[in-house]
């Protein structure tokens, strides 16, 4: 098993969008990219913490690639806009992949420069693509949030 984290605007759609994929064995919503330790959905929120809302997911790569899971993380969000997605304004929204090994951050890299040579988004991609830091795992009522609700995603 393998981890890969993501940051694509709110987790609770990120978290659902990865967590039907075959070969996604388990998946967690949480805070990454900040200096503040130990934070809470309220600090994120506040924008003082600097960390990113993400979906950490392990996977079986035999069963979906990295590669794979970088294509639904580049389909489910809108990586040209900065600190935004839909309605959802701030930091902790923003567009990020954080990579566990360089492999993961050579086919990020890549991955990123054909979405950017596709011509599709027209705009500049600003997706952040750094090293994972500590995973702050999120509040329990966060954890497969659309699922409680009986929902598959933001949209009513």
């Amino acid at each position: 098993m393998k981890k890969a984290t993501f940051g694509a605007g709110c987790f609770w759609g990120v978290e659902e969008a990865f967590r039907r994929l075959h070969g996604v064995s388990a998946t967690s919503v949480g805070y990454m990219g900040g200096s503040f330790a130990n934070p809470t959905y309220r600090d994120v929120c506040s924008g003082t913490t600097g960390h990113a809302e993400v979906v950490q997911l392990e996977y079986d790569p035999s069963q979906v690639t990295y590669d794979e899971l970088l294509n639904v993380f580049w389909s489910i969000h809108d990586p040209t806009t900065l600190n935004r997605q839909g309605p959802d304004v701030g930091t902790q929204y923003r567009s990020a992949i954080f990579f566990h090994d360089a492999e993961q951050q050579a086919a990020a890299t890549a991955s990123k420069r054909r979405v950017e040579l596709s011509g599709n988004p027209r705009n500049p991609i600003v997706t952040e693509i750094t090293p994972a830091s500590t995973f702050y795992r999120a509040e329990e009522y966060h954890q497969q949030y659309f699922g409680k609700l009986g929902r598959s995603s933001c949209k009513l």
